[in-house]
């Protein structure tokens, strides 16, 4: 047997990260249903309905299944994109902090290292935020303490750290450290960071439509209660497995939607925000260990045409 197929038995038959726990003990009762009216047909009861075949089109099921998995991975797909995007801007952000603000004096590149860190810092808080979950001491290690005091009992505490970055710019801008068109990219990188705050916030505060919920879940109980009454005649004893199996299906389905409609928690499904955080701390640690051109003392990486080629007059 070759690798891949060792690889796709094992995710096949693998239990953690899969929505078997939540599942099984549904599809067991249909199951246990089924027996039951496998006995009562044995013992001569007439239990067997093949015509609630048609009260729950199986195209109409189907569909909403799908619709209701669609839109579930629709706002998965969104947040992994509203966090790459994140990752993106931050590393502009910081790309453009560490070169283009100059350093006249000593304290200049302290707070240079600072602000670097407060954007990793905006990406813990807003992990934090989207989680609902206290600042600890992966964020507290990043900033100031009187900076961590302040965001203690704070609503939005990555919007408050956008706003001491903002304002870090703006004085560097005061103090003639960058240029207005500088400053003009740097705070629209910024606000990228921010429209990606807010795009994971309406995913987290815009939940499925209850009455939606409600109606699907509605449908799949009575689609999985009914089977026993269509198959028995047919399927006799093989009754109750056969509908264990395809509410197993169905349920599943509904689960996978259910599962992966917020994407921002600890669960094997979300997305790996403790690792896209732990990824952007390292970036900045390694560009913190670059020194920017930006000194008068500091040669040119690339010589002018004039310095390749002798000045001619």
């Amino acid at each position: 047997m070759s690798s891949e197929k060792r690889r796709w038995l094992q995710t096949a038959l693998q239990i953690k990260g899969s929505v078997v726990p939540q599942v099984l003990p549904r599809s067991l009762f249909c199951g246990v249903f089924g027996l039951l009216i496998t006995i009562a047909f044995v013992h001569g009861h007439p239990v067997s309905m093949p015509a609630l075949a048609s009260l729950i089109p199986n195209i109409v099921l189907g569909l909403l299944l799908v619709f209701r998995t669609n839109t579930a991975y629709d706002r998965f797909w969104e947040g992994r994109k509203a966090w790459g995007k994140l990752v993106n801007d931050t590393r502009n952000l910081a790309r453009q902090i560490w070169v283009a603000i100059s350093e006249v004096t000593e304290r200049d590149r302290a707070d240079k290292v600072e602000a670097l860190h407060l954007l990793v810092a905006f990406s813990v808080a807003m992990k934090c935020h989207l989680r609902q979950e206290p600042l600890g001491s992966e964020i507290k290690s990043l900033i100031q303490p009187d900076h961590f005091a302040r965001l203690q009992g704070v609503q939005n505490s990555p919007l408050r750290v956008a706003f001491w970055i903002g304002d870090y710019l703006q004085l560097q801008h005061q103090r003639d450290r960058i240029k207005i068109h500088q400053l003009t990219e740097m705070q629209n990188l910024l606000n990228g960071l921010v429209d990606c705050l807010g795009a994971c916030e309406r995913i987290l505060k815009t939940p499925m439509p209850i009455a939606y919920a409600i109606h699907l879940k509605q449908l799949i109980l009575l689609y999985c209660l009914s089977l026993p009454f269509q198959m028995v005649e047919n399927l006799g004893w093989w009754t109750p497995p056969v509908v264990v199996l395809i509410s197993f299906t169905l349920f599943g389905i509904e689960a996978i939607g259910i599962e992966i409609e917020n994407p921002f928690g600890r669960d094997p499904n979300d997305l790996p925000l403790d690792a896209i955080c732990e990824t952007m701390l390292k970036n900045i640690r390694d560009l913190t260990e670059l020194r920017p051109s930006n000194h008068p003392q500091d040669l040119p990486l690339v010589a002018t045409y004039e310095e390749q080629n002798g000045t001619h007059s």
